[in-house]
């Protein structure tokens, strides 16, 4: 959805000769943290906001929202009114701005990550970690890793950490698939199991499944493939 840009009306000198707006009208327009959360409490009270800036279109506040799972944004127009949910997009170009700052305000901190159950695809001290969340039978996942393995012969310098998050709720026998993989920490049974070959039951009891699982649900993510870039910027398939 496009929103198009909100225009200032002006108000004259002769009617307010002091304190007046500027060109951008934001000079005389306040909002903080405080406040929105008092204008939001009924809207929407499981939430938290924890920013609020001038947005990128005119006459608007971006809100960032944390709603317990992962941060969104929203915007408010400077009447205090109205709240607008939807994205920003830059006509001429088709940029989604809004886009932009999601990845930005969802960055997680990559050093607490544990690696100690990801398997490894590539050089173990490349120069560049990428961390990928993926689940055995998740069709967009097997589509990655083919690209991934093509990435990794190209590229020395990246070495990919995969880590098994399986959406049980969806693909019910994953998470048997999950364990069994990891247990072995084989990338060939993970290519088994992408191309829809049986896997032997899991050969060792381990907790490391469930960890991941509720360590995918603290970084906030619901879905795979998802990718954890060096910058801690997430990239969220489909």
């Amino acid at each position: 959805m496009v929103f198009l840009t909100i225009e200032c009306f002006y108000v004259t000198e002769q009617v307010y000769p002091f304190g007046g707006c500027d060109e951008n009208c934001a000079s005389c327009h306040k909002l903080n943290v405080q406040e929105a959360s008092q204008l939001l409490k009924d809207f929407a009270p499981a939430a938290t906001v924890e920013d609020v800036q001038q947005s990128p279109s005119k006459g608007l506040w971006e809100i960032t929202i944390n709603t317990g799972k992962n941060r969104a944004i929203a915007y408010m127009d400077y009447s205090k009114e109205n709240i607008i949910i939807g994205n920003i997009v830059k006509i001429k170009t088709k940029h989604n701005l809004t886009e932009d700052r999601l990845t930005e305000v969802n960055k997680v901190d990559v050093s607490t990550i544990p690696l100690k159950n990801s398997l490894l695809m590539g050089a173990k001290n490349a120069k560049i970690k990428l961390i990928v969340f993926t689940d055995p039978e998740c069709p967009f996942c097997k589509q990655l890793h083919e690209e991934l393995k093509t990435l990794v012969e190209k590229r020395k310098d990246i070495g990919i950490h995969i880590i098994l998050f399986p959406l049980t709720s969806i693909h019910p026998t994953s998470y048997k698939k999950a364990k069994a993989i990891v247990c072995e920490k084989s990338l060939k049974l993970l290519d088994d199991a992408f191309a829809g070959k049986e896997l032997p039951e899991p050969k060792c009891d381990t907790s490391a499944v469930d960890d991941d699982i509720k360590l995918a649900g603290k970084l906030g993510l619901t879905g795979t493939p998802a990718v954890v870039m060096p910058d801690g910027r997430v990239l969220r398939g489909a």
